[in-house]
């Protein structure tokens, strides 16, 4: 649970947030609603069909469906997809440090410590990666209530009318952007699942996670709504770093920023973490490479180095988030789980002739 809440809260509040107020307008809490029931209802088949054959994770599943180039098929497209997905962390993990702390830092040392940082979890091992989300997820509770409580006083109601101002089918579409963040989610879940202890409680934990989870994102654009109004929200590139600059918290915190920061990092750090392990399991079972010490060092350079082509340019960044991202993230995230869905189904002696062989 703590780890899905974490890999989509730091992105989702940071830059996801901005890009819905300029295509939602005040409508972005809407938005994040029907997103979150649309990753619900992803997330719970993906689970579905990771219970079907709870010892192997999507890529085994796909082997003893299809064959071997299945699986080295699925394995490129989930390497693809959390390639782009560490592009997105990286974003919101730089232009927050750099933008609003260390302007004159170059861009290059924030992608290194972020990379290291993701090497030292992988090497420690998921467990220790979940008990750092643990603490993450205490950190965001934290983080939601300190920021509720110094930014009510200025909250109006009025930002939020009309209702669906830009009509109903412009904020589905818009549910793209949020949809981006809750895929990280599915598709780790697809490849870690297995790894997870009692299997009877898999559907009712993962549903929760989903719920509050959306839940603690959901309370930001509301805020950034009431307070800052959506359209000085669409303004800003990492709009949650303004609504921290409008938090006072009792009559000496007047800069929300140093501590939204400090309680930001963990959910920020387990996402590059999480993003680093998925796609070093995508490529050994793309690589059949089984030793996964072999292929860290090389895939975090891959993904470090297309994460500072990244970030070196803000244009380019912000394009890639709003325009490209979404139509890679999108046919992956929903294609992925259903045509595995269809064909367990569909092939179904083969599959337990096979994969339970």
């Amino acid at each position: 649970m703590a780890v899905i809440i974490n890999l989509v809260y730091a992105k989702a509040i940071g830059v996801t947030q901005g890009i819905l107020a300029r295509q939602a307008g005040g409508d972005m809490w809407i938005v994040s609603i029907l997103s979150t029931l649309i990753g619900l209802c992803i997330m719970l088949l993906t689970v579905f069909i990771i219970k079907r054959y709870p010892n192997k994770n999507i890529f085994e599943q796909t082997r003893g469906l299809v064959g071997k180039w299945g699986e080295k098929i699925l394995s490129l497209l989930l390497f693809i997809f959390f390639l782009g997905a560490f592009g997105g962390v990286m974003i919101t993990l730089v232009y927050h440090l750099m933008d609003y702390f260390l302007p004159d830092a170059p861009t290059i040392l924030f992608v290194i410590i972020a990379i290291l940082a993701g090497i030292v979890g992988l090497f420690y091992g998921i467990e220790v990666i979940a008990r750092v989300a643990i603490l993450g997820t205490f950190s965001i509770i934290m983080l939601n209530i300190l920021i509720l409580f110094g930014s009510l006083s200025y909250f109006e109601i009025r930002h939020f009318f009309p209702v669906l101002k830009n009509g109903l089918w412009n904020g589905i579409e818009a549910t793209k952007h949020p949809n981006g963040d809750w895929a990280m989610a599915t598709l780790m879940v697809a490849i870690l699942l297995p790894m997870v202890k009692e299997k009877q409680k898999w559907f009712a934990y993962t549903g929760k996670s989903i719920v509050f989870g959306g839940l603690l994102i959901l309370l930001w654009p509301i805020l950034q709504v009431g307070v800052l109004s959506p359209e000085v929200t669409g303004q800003y590139i990492v709009s949650c770093m303004q609504m921290a600059r409008s938090a006072e918290i009792g009559l000496f915190i007047h800069r929300y920023e140093l501590i939204m920061i400090i309680f930001f990092s963990l959910s920020a750090l387990v996402q590059i973490m999480i993003c680093l392990l998925c796609a070093v399991i995508s490529v050994k079972h793309l690589t059949g490479v089984q030793n996964l010490n072999k292929l860290t060092i090389p895939v975090a350079t891959i993904l470090g180095a297309f994460g500072y082509w990244v970030v070196v340019d803000h244009i380019r960044a912000m394009d890639l988030l709003t325009y490209y991202w979404p139509r890679v993230a999108m046919p992956i995230a929903f294609g992925v789980p259903i045509i595995v869905f269809i064909l367990g189904t569909v092939i179904k002696n083969k599959k337990d002739n096979v994969i339970s062989g």
